[in-house]
């Protein structure tokens, strides 16, 4: 639980009282790769801190699996749209290796944020922070090339090219397996 709070220290400080209350409701937990966090349609309930392992949150369109995001260790995955609304979401999140998480339940978090204001701005900083990569991940798939997609993933998570297949990298980076090839090769 550490690399949680050096992590979540580092977006909006904590007061020790804040952080005994928030270690009190985390749950720990091991799963196995292929472990399904949150299935597609569910309503996802939890907010998932990694500490060691891999997710992605993925979507089925036109009989296709589509991987939308890509989560590593010291950061959070969760179906935001579902934590937010408490309405299903057609996202769901699968472990792409063994993982080491903590869980914060959504009604524990919207206790603590009643509570404790430092948990409830880091909250804010939390789902800013998620928003600004979103919209530069759609700015990405619009006004970059495949090119420069590939060429950023390779600058901001190299270790993506050895621990997620390459189909999912491709989906990812918004292009075909053969475009990813391509770009590989050259």
């Amino acid at each position: 639980m550490q690399s949680f709070f050096e992590t979540v220290i580092h977006i909006s400080p904590l007061s020790a009282e804040s952080q005994e209350k928030l270690a009190a409701v985390m749950q720990y937990h091991e799963f196995e790769k292929g472990h399904i966090l949150v299935k597609p349609g569910a309503v996802c309930n939890y907010l998932y801190f990694i500490e060691q392992g891999l997710s992605r949150t993925f979507y089925f369109k036109d009989d296709k699996d589509i991987t939308d995001w890509i989560s590593a260790e010291n950061s959070f995955a969760v179906s935001i749209i579902s934590f937010i609304t408490r309405k299903p979401d057609r996202r769901g999140i699968e472990l792409l290796e063994p993982s080491v998480l903590y869980s914060l339940h959504y009604n524990d978090l919207e206790k603590l944020c009643y509570e404790h204001h430092d948990i409830e701005r880091l909250m804010r900083q939390l789902i800013s922070m998620g928003m600004v990569q979103l919209q530069q991940k759609l700015d990405d798939l619009h006004f970059e090339t495949a090119v420069n997609r590939y060429h950023t993933l390779l600058t901001t998570n190299p270790s993506f090219l050895q621990r997620v297949p390459l189909g999912m990298i491709a989906s990812y980076l918004g292009i075909t397996q053969e475009t990813l090839s391509r770009i590989r090769a050259n």
